[in-house]
């Protein structure tokens, strides 16, 4: 019997509470033992055969191109394909040959480099570099480390060169700071990262339109402009875009070529590491948008063929390449991919601080087919059999048990449209264990609501359920909008409830149309209830707050190498004579609202009325009362509600209110009292007068601050 027991696969020990907790789960135990398995069997070759997640995770500090201590350079690649390799540089004249790698087991390679005279580095900083590889045709490919720190390109030229990057003095904060190059990360930062937040106010960011001018904008620009104007909108996380390398502008850095090197199009390394460090000083969390479910299929500057073969870490054949994305995708089995992915996480955390990850692109990860074609209905045989690619699952878990275990106060989100369960449980459960999951629905409601409903017909019960729809003990990033709509092809809310007016009626010295009117209003309304109702997280993508005009376009030849769209205007809010302001001061007053009470992190909310003729919507969240009338024309005076707690109440957020655009119909010095008069399944109510488009939140003046 002791025998029996002993091989039996590893169970997740905290798989009975998930399956307490959704019994609908049940028919698939089996799934989630297996896949804990794979995961519970791979962490444990890992630590068998390479001492250790921890030792593992940290080859970056030894593959690449690396300088001791005493000058000299180590140099590590992983090129099984590969039946010779050289390093060719500046340093020796190019010679492909002089400097040959010493062949190891595993398809893996090394070269020493001693130091000069006086122990002066063999590769001096800002020399370039190449891998060169003998192909198994004898052909010479010069490549890119996969592991290069910093990769630039020349104005006249079209692919990245790599540059060896090692300043004799990193970014050296505090009065004798030991520099990046000599000690911890925690030594080189004058600020801690912030503690764990209870509640995340995102600003998804992108560095490179981060200006009103027509061209890239720079990290310094990010941390002297756009960081305070941050902190000022109450948002207390930023997450950025396009910060792992691609050499294509446009992708929006979904085509990474350099998974270890911050994109130089904006300034340098150590440039990055002070914006991220003011960031902290700010009590700002950052977040990096990492990009693992595929990579751009350039060779001359990327990953893709880096040994010559097409499966140096990625599938070989069709399996290798994403149809929609024309891209490579990464073989999740093998051992040196989970160490470069590994890796890669772990630098960007421990060189540059990063507070987490936003996971991009995990439905393509998480089945075979990619989301390709395939809609998800919620059937929970979606989520379970042959089509999922368990290979990927288990990474991920690696990622985030790593990631928790090493440092525990970072925060990881998954970009999951499927909705897959569990994907935001613990490992420990036989879940994915990410902290939070965007909730994607929410966009697509408020655009199809927008696009093919008259106003009057809006459906409060649809929109109620499409906030609220989400998994118990999940926690889901709420947000109206992000990137996806901002870009050329698709529309903001804003532009598409106001449209072509926002270029001629946005002045206050004009009239205020019913267009513009009903605009912002809506916007208002839309960001409120999507930020009090919709998830435990809310996201916003910088500009939309105030209803950024026009698309977001970035140089290319169809648009003749434009900058013109490609940048934010975040001047507009700054012109008194512009109706942009209001719009930005309400995000304002909403984020810092939500600091003081708290109902992201507070438990979902108690919805008391969704009334369809009357376009009302009243809940209860975080002790405050929220009341939202959407009808386009018709105001209630004396509207009961229906509320837990008896009180004195009093306005703390109308968004008719003068400084956020609207018409000023309610006088915020009325006390509203409550009734012990039992109304939609609550002990007491109250009357308010609630007018048409307009949202208003209550306090319970009787409860002590």
């Amino acid at each position: 019997m002791a025998a029996a027991a002993s091989t039996q696969p590893p169970q997740p020990p905290k798989l009975p509470q998930l399956l307490e907790r959704d019994p609908y789960l049940a028919p698939f135990e089996t799934d989630f033992q297996r896949r804990y398995s794979l995961f519970y069997n791979r962490l444990k070759n890992i630590e068998e055969n390479e001492g250790g997640l921890d030792k593992f995770s940290k080859s970056y500090k030894t593959f690449g191109v690396n300088q001791f201590v005493d000058g000299g350079i180590y140099c590590k690649e992983w090129a099984p394909g590969a039946e010779a390799v050289f390093l060719a540089g500046d340093f020796n004249g190019w010679n492909p040959f002089s400097h040959p790698y010493k062949k190891m087991e595993y398809g893996k390679w090394e070269l020493f480099i001693p130091p000069g005279q006086d122990g002066y580095p063999p590769v001096p900083h800002g020399s370039k570099l190449k891998v060169v590889i003998r192909a198994q045709n004898g052909e010479l490919l010069y490549r890119i480390s996969p592991w290069a720190r910093y990769v630039v390109r020349d104005e006249d030229k079209v692919n990245y060169d790599w540059v060896h990057w090692n300043p004799p003095q990193s970014y050296i904060l505090g009065e004798g700071r030991a520099t990046s190059n000599t000690n911890t990360c925690e030594k080189q930062h004058k600020h801690p990262s912030p503690k764990r937040l209870k509640s995340l106010r995102i600003y998804e960011s992108h560095v490179g339109i981060a200006s009103p001018e027509g061209k890239v904008a720079s990290y310094k620009n990010f941390t002297y402009n756009v960081l305070p104007r941050i902190k000022d909108l109450g948002y207390n996380c930023v997450q950025l875009m396009a910060i792992m390398e691609h050499a294509y502008y446009a992708s929006f850095g979904y085509q990474v070529t350099s998974f270890f090197a911050a994109s130089s199009r904006y300034g340098t390394p150590d440039d990055l590491k002070e914006m991220i460090d003011v960031a902290h000083s700010m009590g700002i969390t950052v977040l990096l948008d990492v990009v693992h479910s595929h990579a751009s299929k350039n060779s001359e500057d990327g990953l893709n063929k880096f040994d010559g073969t097409d499966s140096c870490f990625f599938h070989s054949g069709p399996k290798g390449t994403h149809q929609l994305w024309d891209s490579r995708l990464f073989d999740y089995a093998n051992w040196e991919v989970l160490r470069f992915l590994l890796s890669n996480l772990r630098m960007w955390i421990e060189d540059y601080r990063f507070d987490g990850f936003r996971f991009d692109g995990v439905t393509s990860m998480l089945y075979h087919h990619h989301g390709i074609g395939t809609g998800f209905s919620g059937d929970y045989n979606e989520y379970f059999g042959l089509h999922v690619d368990e290979d990927a699952l288990c990474y991920l878990m690696l990622a985030n048990h790593m990631i928790n275990f090493l440092h525990p106060e970072c925060i990881t989100i998954a970009e999951d449209v499927s909705g897959m369960p569990a994907l935001c449980r613990p490992v420990a459960e036989g879940g994915g264990g990410f902290d939070y999951r965007l909730a994607m629905a929410i966009p697509d409601k408020w655009i199809q609501i927008i696009k093919e409903l008259k106003d009057e017909d809006w459906n409060m019960g649809n929109i109620v359920h499409t906030l609220t729809n989400r998994r118990y003990e999940e926690k889901y990033i709420a947000y109206a909008e992000s990137h996806d709509q901002a870009l050329v092809g698709d529309k903001t809310l804003a532009f598409r409830l106001m449209d072509a007016e926002m270029y001629t009626n946005m002045s206050v010295l004009s009239p205020l149309t019913p267009v513009i009117d009903r605009g912002i209003q809506l916007h208002k309304m839309i960001r409120l209830i999507t930020h009090t109702l919709g998830g435990e997280s809310y996201l916003n993508f910088m500009g939309n707050e105030f209803g950024h005009p026009e698309w977001l376009d970035f140089p290319r030849k169809g648009n003749n190498e434009s900058y013109h769209y490609a940048r934010r205007q975040f001047n507009l809010t700054e012109d008194h004579l512009l109706r942009y302001r209001f719009l930005n001061t309400f995000d304002r007053d909403m984020n810092k609202l939500e600091e003081r009470f708290g109902w992201l992190a507070s438990p979902p909310a108690f919805v008391s009325e969704k009334h369809e003729s009357n376009k009302v919507i009243a809940f209860e969240r975080a002790g405050l009362i929220f009341i939202f009338n959407f009808h386009p024309y018709q105001s209630y005076v004396d509207y009961r509600v229906g509320i837990e707690t008896p009180g004195k109440y009093q306005i703390l957020l109308d968004s008719d209110a003068a400084e956020y655009g609207g018409h000023q119909r309610l006088d915020h010095s009325t006390e509203y009292f409550s009734e012990e008069y039992p109304h939609n399944y609550r002990p007491n109510s109250l009357m308010v007068y609630i007018p048409s488009r307009v949202a208003i939140v209550l306090q319970n003046m009787d409860i002590p601050k």
